[in-house]
């Protein structure tokens, strides 16, 4: 009897236990609206920092940083910077004051006191090896200090590096790997990784760069060496061995540099690096060579900003920061006008050039092209507009569409312009174009070459599809002049008073053809003979800059091109005639 009791008692204790399992689930689902579940932390991260001479890049810089989606009281500040000749500190100082109580913590260190350069220093772009000892110490201060913090993660960040995803804390995090890079775009071919590295530990280009760059490969990719962006692993036991300083690397034979000696520190402890292509994650600058000058880097960082306006919106400033952010005068660039066209229907194409412009200082007349969805049989009549009777698409055997009659009026209403207002020279731009670095400053050279060889010149392309290259000799004691061989796309182009006068009286739309095939008619470079038989004179004075100054945003079948002459209706006839019902 006594046993049947004990086993009684055990089931009922065993019963009221699950009960009272039962009762906690159900009173957690009611207070959280769901089922029990643990929710984990977001990784903690310190950002570590050095600033010197970057007041031009850090309104950028610092509004990105803050527009992280990440939550700022699992981020640490670790920021140094000294030896400035610029508004440096005054901006930290700001932006370090509105930020604090943000972040989980803000270790700064911001020196002011002279002098503003290193003793050995030549310049604020030099690198003597007492700057690459100073630097390689800051870095392992930082790393030390995450390393004492316990913790997850340290993010090392140049500040001319603007992270324009807001989500690439979270996307690199999740990557799995002990020490990681987001790829960061620039202006031409400078990313912040290598895929190669020569014998001596220097960059050495190879036949993955170009693909991995360009992103014609996705993913993420073991390479020797990553930099201005990289973020490690604390948790990880192989993240021991790295470090900046080569006396702690075993064998070390590279030189006194600050991120080789992170890269071969990472071979040696078996670390893998890697760069990441599979977001577009951000842009960095172009670096100083060793003779520039700051107002080189200002000069650099309108070309990136740019090339972000490619494909992305501008670079946001906060509001607190915009103070520090200057653009150049506008003015026509010595021109009597610079004219850009653009359909009333393209605002996002307008508004873009009107960003360009900005940046550039430049004060252009937007010119609303002419819409050939506008367009009709009725409207071509108005205009007394025929199409050449020989005249057929070269490659997509038809005849003119609308877009491209549209396009030829809109570059012809400028001509008129030019005649009508006795321009001497100006300059036409359409709105899908991209400009080369350092735009103005090559223009600049061109117009002054012309003017010293004493050039007689009508049109001179500043962007085009050259077809025939072999016929296009240079310009006889030229830099940046050839004599234009037959060429496709008016993307943009300078443009003289005689120019236009002898475009006009050739009386084009009487014959008329897309306004690149017209061109190359006038300057006699067209292989088409039976098309310039409709045009005896052709004498048009036609040279090209080169290398080139534009380029289009897109090319076809790429993502984001858009054609408003290839993708229209087309003429229906060459010689279009009234009807009682047209009148």
């Amino acid at each position: 009897m006594a046993a049947k009791k004990c086993v009684n008692g055990a089931v009922i204790c065993i019963l009221m236990k699950w009960i009272y399992i039962v009762l906690f689930m159900l009173i957690c689902k009611i207070t959280n609206g769901d089922t029990y579940h643990t929710v984990n932390k977001d990784s903690s991260v310190v950002i570590a920092f050095l600033v010197r001479n970057k007041a031009h890049t850090l309104p950028y810089f610092l509004t990105l940083l803050e527009r992280l989606d990440y939550p700022k009281d699992r981020i640490s500040l670790w920021v140094r910077s000294d030896h400035n000749e610029d508004r440096t500190l005054e901006i930290l100082k700001i932006w370090l004051s509105s930020v604090e109580g943000q972040y989980h913590s803000i270790n700064a260190e911001l020196l002011s006191s002279p002098p503003v350069r290193l003793s050995e220093e030549k310049g604020p772009a030099h690198w003597p090896s007492s700057r690459f000892t100073h630097v390689i110490q800051l870095r392992e201060e930082a790393l030390a200090g995450a390393r004492q913090m316990w913790a997850d993660y340290i993010w090392f960040l140049d500040c001319d590096v603007f992270l324009t995803n807001p989500q690439i804390l979270k996307l690199l995090t999740s990557k799995g790997h002990t020490v990681v890079a987001p790829m960061l775009k620039s202006d031409g071919m400078y990313s912040n990784f290598w895929c190669g590295m020569t014998e001596e530990y220097y960059y050495l280009r190879t036949e993955d760069y170009k693909p991995t760059l360009q992103r014609e490969r996705v993913g993420c990719f073991h390479v020797p060496m990553v930099h201005s962006s990289v973020l490690v692993d604390l948790r990880r036991a192989s993240s021991d061995g790295l470090t900046f300083v080569s006396s702690k690397v075993p064998d070390y034979k590279g030189p006194h540099d600050d991120i080789i000696t992170f890269a071969l520190a990472a071979n040696k402890s078996g670390v893998p690096l890697y760069i990441c292509n599979d977001n577009i994650y951000g842009f960095v600058m172009v670096p100083l060579e060793q003779n520039d000058s700051l107002q080189l880097d200002f000069m650099q960082l309108t070309n990136l900003k740019l090339e972000v306006l490619v494909e992305n919106p501008r670079l946001p400033v906060s509001e607190l920061l915009a103070q520090f952010v200057t653009y150049p005068e506008r003015d026509t660039m010595g021109f009597d006008n610079i004219y850009m066209i653009n359909l009333l229907r393209r605002p996002e194409r307008r508004k873009r050039m009107l960003h360009c412009f900005k940046e550039l200082g430049i004060h252009a007349t937007i010119l609303n092209a002419v819409d050939g969805l506008l367009l009709n049989e009725s409207s071509l009549r108005e205009w007394d507009i025929h199409m050449l009777p020989e005249y057929t698409d070269p490659y997509h055997k038809r005849p003119l569409t609308m877009g491209e009659i549209g396009c030829f009026l809109s570059h012809y209403n400028v001509w008129r312009q030019v005649v009508e207002r006795g321009y001497n020279r100006v300059m036409v731009l359409e709105d899908d174009i991209r400009f080369e670095p350092f735009f103005r400053q090559k223009v600049s050279h061109v117009m002054a070459e012309m003017q010293q060889l004493e050039l007689d010149w009508d049109l001179v392309y500043l962007g085009r599809k050259r077809l025939h290259e072999s016929d296009e000799p240079w310009v006889p004691g030229s830099r940046y002049l050839v004599r234009a061989g037959y060429s496709y796309w008016t993307l943009g182009y300078l443009l003289s008073q005689s120019g236009a006068r002898k475009l006009l009286a050739a009386r084009p739309l009487e014959n008329l053809v897309p306004v690149d095939e017209y061109l190359p008619i006038l300057f006699d470079k067209h292989p088409q003979d039976t098309w310039k038989g409709y045009y005896p004179q052709r004498d048009l004075v036609a040279l090209s800059a080169s290398p080139l100054l534009l380029y289009p945003t897109h090319y076809t079948g790429e993502k984001g091109y858009v054609s408003d002459t290839e993708d229209s209706t087309v003429m229906k006839s060459a010689r279009p005639s009234s009807t009682k019902e047209d009148l």
